[in-house]
């Protein structure tokens, strides 16, 4: 590339930057219109953007697409406004909800030590010919999802060399017995500091009161599976899980379909198809949660309290989404939800309090959440559980809806300006198998709920009897205001139920 055409590649980039972070702050001074002297006595109106009460048109760019011959799906969003690609390969059954019940962490093992060394190339020599190509790569799998994922960005002229590094850490990963050595030795250290971790033991708590036995709940690897995966286990888990079956290669940037093609083809022609069922295995739904309950993770000498208030909400395909959507933002999306205006602004309980709506394949989950001094740990739960009431008993104000909307949809809207944010939209609506217009649709679907709609939402998802509640704190002071709210199971730091 000519340094003519860097610099006016990086004036460009400048330019785009400095428009960006302008309708960042717009965005951002409208945000903070959001009816605060109506709930934060506290906070003074400075002034008001002009907004429009337009609701957003757009059309987004349609990704082209194809099917290789061994089963892999091809999805291309070209742009070339910049000389630069980035890409997903999606591996459907091989994240870590397919863990064996027994080995929790497999799969993430297995993604991370790809990512180590192949026949050809030693770990150090995959991280220095991507340093020097100011290219990234790197192979994941969470720990409760059901995919695994190769991602990696380049110049568009260093593509070639991108796919040839990728599909030879998909496709030849060498698991060598140094690698797996010094991984155990750096994860065990891993594993063992996050149990001092509160905000770790509130979400691995959570994670099982939402969903018992079910592989979501499954936060991190234990030591123990870490300890007993070998060579042969990761292996194994490679050759029955990384198919091309059912999977998708997402490419966005500069670059065609013919291209994309061509590299996909030369570089990913050979991984075979297999017999193997798990990238096609139906989902299965976490069994329904049964009455509200407390869970108490002890950690004495604590000086703050990690909460967590949620229940089971739904999946991403769930007519209800758009709607519970809107609600969290109205509750808990940022600083301009009522969980922070409550907690931190009024009340001085926190330095944060916010909220999430995760919705999955299969039933997710609802939860606010914040971290506050032990000595007020009764009063901010008793203030975060009259806030969900609230919710279902009182409809929201017009204007606090019209201003929670205009903020999801201007957000959605700075979002677009990215190739690989349009990338990702197009591969979930490739993942849930979402109308063509799905996206097209999101401000009208947005702008159309109500709040008798958000009222509703709230009484069916979060009913008083749907509440699960996590405390993470130190027993002494903690204990007893904890019982007055409702029945306490209380846990050690390992997770281990302590008997009263």
């Amino acid at each position: 590339m000519s340094h003519s055409k860097t610099r006016s590649s990086m004036v460009g980039v400048l330019v785009a930057v400095l428009a960006t972070s302008f309708v960042m702050y717009v965005v951002s001074g409208f945000s903070r219109t959001v009816s605060a002297q109506e709930t934060s006595p506290g906070l003074v109106r400075k002034g008001k953007v002009p907004v429009s009460n337009e609701i957003l048109k757009i059309k987004l760019p349609r990704p082209v697409e194809a099917d290789l011959p061994n089963g892999l799906h091809l999805i291309v969003l070209e742009d070339h406004r910049l000389p630069q690609i980035s890409f997903q390969l999606i591996i459907p059954g091989a994240g870590g909800f397919f863990d064996p019940a027994d080995q929790p962490g497999l799969a993430s093992f297995t993604a991370s030590l790809m990512r180590e060394g192949t026949p050809s190339r030693t770990s150090a020599q995959i991280s220095a010919q991507l340093d020097l190509m100011a290219a990234t790569l790197n192979a994941n799998a969470g720990n409760t999802s059901t995919e695994a994922s190769l991602n990696g960005s380049s110049f568009s002229d260093q593509a070639s060399m991108l796919f040839d590094l990728a599909a030879d850490v998909l496709l030849h990963p060498a698991f060598a017995e140094d690698e797996v050595a010094r991984f155990k030795q750096r994860t065990r250290s891993n594993l063992a500091q996050q149990r001092s971790n509160p905000n770790f033991l509130a979400a691995e708590m959570f994670a099982h009161a939402i969903y018992g036995t079910h592989p979501a709940a499954r936060v991190a690897p234990t030591v123990a599976s870490l300890d007993r995966t070998s060579r042969e286990h990761l292996v194994e888990f490679h050759r029955t899980h990384y198919v091309p079956n059912g999977a998708a290669l997402a490419i966005a940037g500069d670059i065609s379909l013919a291209q994309a093609r061509t590299l996909a083809e030369s570089r990913l022609g050979a991984w075979k198809r297999s017999d193997s069922t798990s990238s096609v295995a139906p989902i299965p739904e976490p069994a329904l949660t049964t009455g509200s309950k407390i869970y108490f993770v002890e950690r004495p000498s604590s000086v703050q309290t990690n909460l967590i208030v949620g229940a089971q909400a739904i999946e991403l395909t769930n007519p209800d989404y758009d709607v519970l959507h809107v609600m969290n933002k109205v509750i808990g999306g940022g600083p301009t939800g009522r969980l922070f205006l409550h907690l931190r602004e009024d009340k001085g309980y926190t330095y944060g309090a916010s909220s999430a709506l995760d919705a999955r394949q299969h039933r997710g989950d609802w939860a606010a959440s914040t971290n506050v001094r032990t000595e007020v740990t009764e009063p901010a739960l008793r203030d975060m559980l009259d806030e969900v009431r609230q919710l279902r008993d009182d409809p929201v104000s017009e204007r606090e809806l019209a201003d929670a909307k205009r903020s999801m949809i201007a957000s959605f809207a700075l979002s677009l300006e990215s190739p690989a944010q349009l990338l990702g939209l197009s591969i979930t609506s490739w993942r849930y198998k979402l109308p063509a217009d799905y996206w097209d649709r999101y401000p009208e679907r947005v702008t159309a709920v109500t709040n008798a709609q958000v009222q509703a939402i709230a009484r069916k998802y979060l009913a008083p009897d749907r509440l699960q509640i996590v405390a993470v704190g130190d027993p002494g002071p903690i204990a007893a205001p904890l019982k007055k709210l409702g029945v306490v199971e209380a846990y050690d730091a390992n997770g281990k139920r302590i008997e009263n």
